[in-house]
């Protein structure tokens, strides 16, 4: 008979939040909760373009999940980071450069972040499909649950905000979801991350960057809000910080989101940099849904949409040319923190070409 005890994971603590005075973005708030009716998506669908033409990052509320279960989801993303030893990590390490997939762990100081150092991230992959590779012991008694909170962002979070995109660009609801199969081969996963403080040598030589500035592969990347001030995105008035807001999702739009909108929706550019000063010393926990569109997909516009007829489709290849998904995922995915970048005739631009097409990074 199965035991009716649930495993208490180790209670993970998180900084304080920041007391300094920060220039943060004015984000759009999107409650998901209107998204049950015809009328409700319609609303928030206008709500969720100006917010993507804007700065690309929004939060989504109401999405489904008591302060309580999130508070239990990042203790059990703690897991893996804190409590298995070393060498069972070698054990489950992925090799991101070589797959062009982020399963498994990623150690510190796997990727060169500027001026020869490395970073100071770890990460735990699980991909969408939790039994596609095995895990560490002390994970395994909380996979039924991790399992559940994939399903979740994907049908109850990730899902609402594709009808809304869809319906923004005037297309069927579903067209979106249906890009974004649960059960097809696909790239989408969770990432349990941890930043671990660096030195001030590092500081010096990196600027305070962390992690240069970048736009992700996928389509929508949901971030659980955290307290430790880190992230920033670049606007027109240029960086700003990201605010933490309790039991909130932050989202943002990438790669494969601008392929699929002709260029009308931007991939948004954002960086990781060093914590105010009142949160320095302290680790920084992370929880994301990174959802990427099924491998088969065509990065091509959906030239169908109304609003995209109107405004002219924006190209970076010939239709002919353009990757698939998954090419595109393992493109970028393996240059990432590996490849020579060269410095771009635009100030604070690198670049790398990738599958013919050149990306971006931001300084």
């Amino acid at each position: 008979m199965p035991s009716l005890t649930i495993p208490q994971p180790p209670h993970y603590v998180p900084a304080p939040r920041t007391k300094e005075v920060l220039d943060y973005a004015d984000l759009a708030i999107i409650d998901l909760s209107k998204a049950a009716t015809p009328e409700g998506r319609a609303a928030l669908a206008s709500e969720l373009k100006t917010a993507l033409l804007t700065h690309g990052f929004f939060y989504a509320i109401n999405h489904g999940y008591t302060q309580a279960q999130t508070d239990r989801m990042f203790d059990i993303a703690d897991i893996p980071i804190s409590h298995v030893p070393e060498d069972e990590k070698r054990a489950y390490a992925g090799d991101s450069k070589v797959t062009g997939r982020f399963e498994g762990y990623k150690p510190r100081q796997y990727w060169h972040v500027d001026a020869g150092v490395r970073d100071q991230q770890e990460h735990y992959n699980v991909n969408r499909d939790i039994n596609k590779v095995p895990h560490p012991q002390a994970l395994r008694p909380f996979l039924p649950e991790v399992d559940a909170f994939i399903r979740h962002n994907h049908f109850n979070i990730l899902q609402p905000i594709l009808r809304l995109i869809a319906l923004s660009l005037e297309l069927p609801e579903d067209t979106l979801v249906n890009f974004h199969d649960f059960d097809v081969p696909g790239g989408t996963y969770a990432r349990f991350m941890k930043y671990f403080p660096r030195s001030e040598e590092d500081e010096v030589r990196t600027k305070n960057v962390w992690m240069k500035g970048h736009k992700d592969i996928g389509s929508v990347t949901l971030l659980w809000s955290q307290p430790v001030a880190a992230l920033q995105i670049q606007t027109k008035e240029g960086w700003r910080w990201i605010r933490h807001i309790d039991n909130a999702l932050i989202v943002n739009a990438g790669d494969t989101l601008e392929f699929l909108s002709g260029g009308f929706y931007k991939g948004t550019i954002h960086r990781v940099v060093q914590p105010p000063q009142d949160q320095r010393g302290h680790t920084r926990l992370g929880i994301i849904y990174f959802a990427y569109a099924d491998d088969h997909l065509k990065l091509i516009p959906l030239a169908d949409s109304p609003v995209l007829q109107k405004v002219g489709i924006q190209r970076h290849c010939e239709d002919s040319e353009a990757p698939t998904a998954e090419q595109w995922r393992i493109a970028r995915v393996s240059a990432y923190g590996a490849s020579q970048l060269k410095k771009s005739k635009e100030e604070g631009i690198e670049e790398e070409v990738l599958s013919g097409i050149t990306v971006k990074h931001y300084n």
